[in-house]
């Protein structure tokens, strides 16, 4: 049996059941009697202990029986739930996640035992569980005794021995080998016994060799077994360490053995091939035993591929299915019609706008495939919040809406971090201590909100506080201290630029720097994660009664509706998400403000931007001809993208150019047009 094909699938729920322990136990520290969340938190683990154990991975398997013998007490009423131990249990989760990683970079668990942790748990077993536990132990020890089997009924001794087996017998006895047989019970509760049966082979063969076992191999590997199996294994070692070894294994209620006492006498001649070929008899024999040993080196040999699935509602796959069927029925509807000359007319474009329109839904179909809920991301943050206001010793509360919402799966896994720093800013600079909350007639406990929703084509996500907000004044004199601006350029500053230079790499406004706060990486990693996602990030704060931080994503980075512009002969896209208007320009209405090109429109005063001077091209208008100015957005800012031509709004899909065309921010991509031809798409974030 090789565990490596399981890989991937073990990292995937793994994570699951971790982020599911991690909102639970939350959930437990609220309501300790809930029955309910403690029965979900036991499964999780149990879950978690049952996998670590079927992959052979024995400290997390370790780790995870402790955790779940805690929830078994809790469970029974035996234990209370305190802050102490909820404390340990996000420890333990803690060193779960360390031992998922390892495995999700080396196929392996490593080397760290958690030995403390294990300690402190048993600790908490001892004493709140100690009334219980001595009760139990007559109980154990009697269902113990029960469970031995007496040696008069030995089960190996039905297992049909063959002629070749008992070859390889009397050549092990020559060679001073002992021969054992062993019965092997696994304990009734048990949900996976065939996993089971294969860590007591791997425990086994590590000490001895098994050469017959009842039921066959195979049945055991398909569970073709009740709870009882027998092995004849050649060992050198005495039989109580391999006992040893197989009761091990967690979930395994006894394992009694003796040495097989057959006369083999009759064997130990040549008559089944010389005793240098009793390897290939071994092989013959144990051929399906051997089948379910993973070679160590094997296991370490390939690195999993993780976050590469999407769970899917069958009903999105069924939609896509029928697409695709349609999309065949009018391919084959558009060969037909091209193949009789007479419908080349109406027909034909018939046919081409139906396959338009089967061609948009399945597109739209695909996107609903990629989606994910944001959930898995943000689940992850009400713990992060417990465990910052102890740290920083500020009371505070996370409340989340819009968990639901749906993003591009690789959107999804990059926004973690962004939102993560954004948080721990809110925590750490936005509220408040007690005492200055107080002061302000505000309730003791702070408040943070994380709210998601769908805004057209883009995802909203807000991170607010109700603390103190952005001190505008303290950012300037910082930010003149460090030398990012002038005092100058402080002066002619307005509050929304001020506010903007907190995104300025290594800027920080913290008095000193410590674990959470103050290197001046929080904003800047925020900025740069959002613009390389086709986002944006705005700011809006009042002082004295919190802030509030936006992030606008696109729902998908894959396929999106440009418009088509020709500038200097080129063509070029534009995302329509970012288009605000399209205004055709006198060139007298141009007017100059600080030296630079505005226009008034509307109302509103707005830079305009010569596309042919940003891209260095030859402009193919005249300067006395009227101007086709694109209106463009980011957050409350506007500009005007001056361009020669409009071509009309197409479908796109998106192309990267690569990390070596990524010095050039203003082009986020590049697409393939219909007739072949490669158009660059441009980046109005980075323009403005």
């Amino acid at each position: 049996m090789d565990v490596n094909q399981y890989l991937e699938i073990f990292l995937d729920e793994t994570k699951e059941h971790l982020e599911s322990l991690n909102t639970q136990i939350l959930s437990l520290e609220q309501s300790p009697e809930d029955a309910d969340t403690i029965n979900e938190i036991f499964r999780a683990a149990h879950s978690l202990k049952g996998m670590a154990g079927t992959m052979g991975y024995k400290r997390m398997q370790a780790l995870t029986h402790d955790m779940e013998n805690v929830f078994s007490e809790i469970r029974n009423g035996s234990m209370k739930v305190t802050s102490g131990l909820i404390d340990i249990l996000f420890q333990c989760l803690d060193a779960l996640e360390e031992y998922t990683k390892c495995i999700q970079e080396t196929a392996d668990e490593g080397t760290n035992e958690n030995q403390q942790l294990i300690d402190q748990l048993n600790d908490f077993l001892k004493g709140g569980g100690q009334a219980e536990t001595s009760a139990e132990k007559p109980k154990k020890a009697k269902k113990e005794a029960k469970a031995e089997t007496p040696k008069e009924d030995q089960k190996w001794k039905a297992i049909p021995l063959g002629d070749p087996e008992k070859h390889v017998f009397a050549v092990a006895k020559k060679q001073g080998k002992h021969v054992y047989g062993l019965d092997i019970r696994v304990q009734e509760t048990c949900i996976l016994k065939a996993a089971r049966a294969f860590l007591v082979y791997k425990a086994i063969e590590e000490k001895a060799e098994i050469i017959v076992c009842n039921p066959s191999a195979q049945d055991i590997e398909d569970e073709r077994f009740e709870l009882e199996f027998s092995l004849i294994v050649v060992a050198e070692c005495e039989i109580e360490q391999i006992i040893a070894a197989a009761k091990n294994v967690s979930e395994i209620e006894s394992v009694t053995g003796d040495v097989v006492d057959i006369d083999v006498s009759e064997y130990a001649d040549d008559k089944y091939g010389k005793e240098d070929d009793k390897a290939d008899t071994k092989v013959a024999v144990s051929q399906a035993a051997q089948g379910t040993a993973v070679k160590q080196s094997d296991k370490k040999a390939s690195k999993p591929v993780v976050n590469r699935t999407v769970r899917v509602d069958i009903e999105k796959l069924d939609v896509l299915m029928n697409l695709v069927s349609e999309l065949i029925i009018a391919k084959n509807s558009l060969v037909s019609a091209s193949s009789t000359e007479t419908s080349l007319g109406s027909g034909f474009n018939e046919q081409i706008e139906y396959l338009e329109s089967v061609t948009t839904n399945l597109h739209e179909s695909v996107m609903k495939v990629r989606m994910v809920p944001i959930e898995s991301v943000v689940n992850k943050f009400p713990r992060m919040i417990r465990d910052l206001s102890k740290k920083l010793d500020k009371k505070m509360e996370l409340y989340m809406s819009g968990e639901e919402t749906e993003l591009d799966r690789t959107v999804v896994d990059e926004i973690g971090d962004p939102l993560m720093h954004l948080l721990r800013n809110s925590a750490d600079h936005g509220l408040e201590s007690a005492e200055v909350r107080a002061k302000r007639g505000k309730p003791e406990v702070g408040s943070i909100f994380l709210d998601a929703y769908q805004d057209g084509n883009n995802v909203v996500i807000e991170v607010r506080d109700d603390g103190n907000g952005i001190d505008v004044e303290a950012v300037k004199t910082k930010a003149i201290e460090r030398g990012v601006i002038t005092p100058e350029q402080g002066e002619s500053m307005n509050e929304k630029d001020i506010i903007n230079l907190l995104f300025h790499a290594g800027f920080s406004t913290a008095k000193q720097i410590s674990d959470v706060s103050g290197r001046g990486v929080g904003l800047d990693v925020v900025k740069s994660k959002i613009e390389s996602l086709s986002g944006e990030v705005e700011v809006k704060s009042k002082l004295g009664e919190g802030s509030t931080w936006i992030i606008r994503l696109p729902l998908t980075l894959a396929i999106i509706q440009a418009l088509m512009v020709i500038v200097g002969g080129e063509k070029y896209a534009i995302s329509l998400g970012s288009i605000q208007t399209i205004e055709d320009i006198n060139p007298n209405e141009i007017k100059l403000v600080q030296n630079r090109e505005v226009i008034h429109l509307r109302g509103t005063v707005i830079p305009i931007i010569r596309l042919s001077n940003e891209l260095d091209i030859e402009s193919t208008k005249q300067d006395d001809e009227n101007m086709v100015v694109v209106i463009v957005k980011k957050g409350e800012r506007l500009a005007g993208l001056v361009v020669d031509e409009l071509i009309g709004q197409q479908e796109i899909v998106i192309k990267s150019l690569g990390k070596y065309i990524s010095k050039c921010k203003i082009i986020s991509g590049a697409t393939i047009l219909g007739d072949g031809e490669v158009a660059l798409i441009l980046d109005a974030n980075a323009l403005i």
